[in-house]
């Protein structure tokens, strides 16, 4: 029998019901939800080097070199968020594969593959009033001309250090992804600010 203390827990366990109850109260204008434990893997390379379309075609998709968006396959989300630097975004319990994947496909070339799945957690936010309720606290221009969908960026909101994603249609809304130990804070900030639509 596995030893209980091992079973990874996920920082919102216990704001589970309340994120499930503003969703039912809003009547679907706000939905709140956790995508625990999925995987996140830190990358740097020469966004110029023969590292990074080698590792694009291992991923299946290619490394976004554009700042502050998203490329997307069936099972990964590639982030922008650095000149050199991308996260990586995948399944619950994949990172071993996908780190060693983005190796093999880097070869001798020099590369950084970190797994960060332990150090975030990540909020979705959808419903028609998604923007609405993130521009409460964050100083971007969410307008869908200025951050739709395959946008990415590091911001703040709720004065909490986040990464914000937009997903790939407009109703599909928003990934926060918000360091584990401010998770608690933003998923509180969040439902006062939902206390609106309910």
């Amino acid at each position: 029998m596995a030893d209980p203390t091992l079973t990874p827990r996920s920082p919102l366990l216990s704001a589970k019901d309340r994120l499930a109850d503003a969703t039912r109260a809003s009547h679907g204008r706000v939905r709140l939800a956790e995508l625990p434990f999925l995987t996140q893997i830190g990358l740097r390379l020469d966004p110029k080097g023969p590292a990074a379309d080698a590792v694009g075609v291992a991923l299946g998709v290619p490394l976004p070199l554009e700042p502050n968006t998203v490329t997307r396959t069936r099972e990964l989300t590639v982030l922008w968020l650095g000149p050199d630097e991308w996260l990586v975004v995948g399944r619950p319990g994949t990172s071993r594969a996908l780190e060693d994947r983005i190796r093999e496909a880097a070869g001798d070339e020099p590369v950084s593959v970190t797994d960060v799945s332990a150090q975030r957690t990540t909020l979705l936010v959808t419903g028609p009033h998604a923007r609405d309720l993130l521009a409460h606290g964050c100083s971007l221009d969410l307008h869908p001309r200025g951050f739709g969908p395959g946008r990415c960026a590091q911001t703040t909101l709720g004065r909490t250090q986040v990464v914000l994603v937009a997903r790939d249609r407009p109703d599909a809304g928003f990934w926060i992804l918000v360091r584990s130990s401010f998770a608690g804070y933003l998923t509180d900030w969040l439902l006062d600010a939902a206390a609106e639509y309910l």
